[in-house]
């Protein structure tokens, strides 16, 4: 009776497992395709005002929206969780101005391919620093989607630039970051650990802008509503939530190469929005990613969120993958 119901419980999570694993993956690529159209709001605001007051504005105003979700897992959150979301409000107000500090110097077909090259860091950083090496579809999926990533920011011609140091600092932290949220979404609630980062980013940002002369950046603000909003509400309100969602069943190795379908969707917003047109070489680059998402789906199966570990003793234990 015991390995009946040992058998029925392992039917019911393989079961279970599809559905789950597919709802994640769906909220991965909406954050990608909200994050993609955030793009060209995004470029309107960088051309008009400062980066910290930009940042800042819309990352307190996401946490702000979301807070009164949150009331009653606030109140439960434990002590030992807010060093975590400190540390990932830390990171991501890092990697935003080491990218933002990079693009003075660089292109943006550049910082489009070294900030994607987070999907190349992550299984790196994963197998050198904790030994869990993904499968061979994700690494293969990887490569796909960094070749494309490559012939799609830059055209297939790359020139270095004196802000490309900085560009490629930013990647290391946007993969650090997603290995992170992989990390706190076991123990942290979503919403509270969300809200959490955007404010501490956002107040971190702002504090900058304090430390500035500012009263020519405030002066910009009526002409600039549209774009902190709609970023503020759906790249980073949404956007990071749907991340932080999916994380909970996707490794982050598989994460990454979903979420490098914002350059396709950004392409994309570009071309209906501003009438920017794509080369072959760009289209062919498109098709790449995707063809690297869909790689990286293949041949899921419940056991890979997990990974066998004999102790020396012999015993077997079972610990959650990256």
């Amino acid at each position: 009776m015991k390995s009946r119901n040992r058998g029925i419980g392992l039917n019911q999570e393989m079961a279970a497992f599809p559905s789950a694993r597919l709802r994640a993956d769906l909220l991965l690529l909406a954050a990608s395709l909200i994050w993609g159209s955030a793009f060209v709001a995004q470029r309107i605001a960088a051309t008009e005002m400062s980066v910290y007051l930009f940042n800042g504005l819309r990352f307190v105003l996401a946490g702000l929206i979301l807070l009164p979700l949150a009331r009653q897992g606030l109140s439960k959150l434990e002590p030992r969780a807010l060093g975590g979301i400190l540390l990932a409000g830390g990171v991501l107000f890092c990697g935003a101005t080491l990218q933002q500090l990079g693009l003075k110097t660089t292109t943006a077909g550049n910082a489009g391919f070294i900030t994607g090259l987070y999907v190349v860091l992550i299984p790196v950083i994963l197998a050198v620093g904790w030994g869990h090496w993904p499968r061979r579809g994700v690494l293969a999926a990887v490569v796909l989607a960094s070749i494309g990533l490559f012939l799609l920011s830059t055209g297939g011609r790359f020139v270095l630039a004196p802000g490309d140091a900085l560009e490629f600092g930013g990647a290391i932290l946007w993969a650090f970051h997603v290995i992170l949220i992989g990390r706190l979404v076991k123990s942290v609630p979503v919403l509270p650990l969300v809200i959490g980062q955007n404010l501490v980013c956002g107040l971190m940002n702002l504090l900058v802008v304090g430390f500035q002369d500012g009263a020519a950046e405030w002066a910009v603000l009526p002409g600039m509503w549209f774009p902190i909003v709609y970023t503020g509400v759906f790249s980073i309100g949404v956007g990071y939530t749907f991340q932080a969602l999916g994380q909970k069943e996707a490794p982050p190795s598989d994460a990454a190469v979903i979420l490098s379908a914002e350059a396709v969707f950004a392409a994309l917003f570009g071309w209906l929005l501003l009438d920017e047109r794509l080369t072959l070489v760009q289209l062919a680059g498109c098709g790449l990613i995707l063809a690297g998402m869909l790689l990286a789906q293949l041949d899921l199966r419940p056991g890979d969120k997990t990974l066998n570990i004999r102790k020396p003793g012999g015993e077997e234990t079972r610990e959650t993958s990256m």
